[in-house]
Parts: C-alpha cells; structure tokens; sequence
C-alpha cells in the first residue's frame, strides 16, 4: 500500500468525529481508489459503494457519507444519469 494511504488512514484513525460507519466508507472508498489505478479522483455508483462498505439503508449512507464531506475528507460529484456512475475526490 502506497504511503499516501498509510497517512490518510493515521489521519482519519485520529480525527474523533469519525466512527465505524465514516471509515466503512472511506476504506471502501480506498479499495476503489486502488483498483482504479490508485487514483484520488474515482467514479463510483452508490449502490456499489454500499455494497463495499457493508452500509444496508441509503439514510444511514447519507448521513455518513455527507459528513465525510463537511469534514473535508471527500468532495463529492454527482451524475444525473441514471446509467452514470458519480465522481469522488479524496482529500489527502
């Protein structure tokens, strides 16, 4: 694994706002981020990001996913079609 992960996830391990569902996301987010080419920048459909991050109900999912957002970890891009896959960049 790349240095870069290994600081974000110390950073993330040490931010306390964060919980067991914020950092579901974000190592999902990771995994994908490494198998598109270990890119900051990934496009990801919602329900594959639930599915990853063993997140079952959308409400639950946008409150977290949401909050990674004001904390400044993720800026989020959305898609308007329905076959379109959204767009997310991570913060280092």
């Amino acid at each position: 694994m790349d240095s870069k992960w290994i600081n974000f996830l110390q950073k993330i391990s040490d931010d306390k706002r964060l919980n067991v569902w914020h950092i579901a996301i974000i190592v999902a987010i990771i995994q994908i981020a490494i198998a598109q080419d270990d890119k900051n920048r990934i496009r990801i459909s919602r329900s594959k990001l639930m599915k990853k991050s063993h997140i079952k109900t959308i409400p639950t999912y946008h409150k977290y996913f949401k909050e990674l957002q004001l904390f400044g970890y993720t800026k989020y891009t959305p898609s308007y079609h329905p076959k379109g896959r959204s767009c997310i960049e991570i913060f280092y």
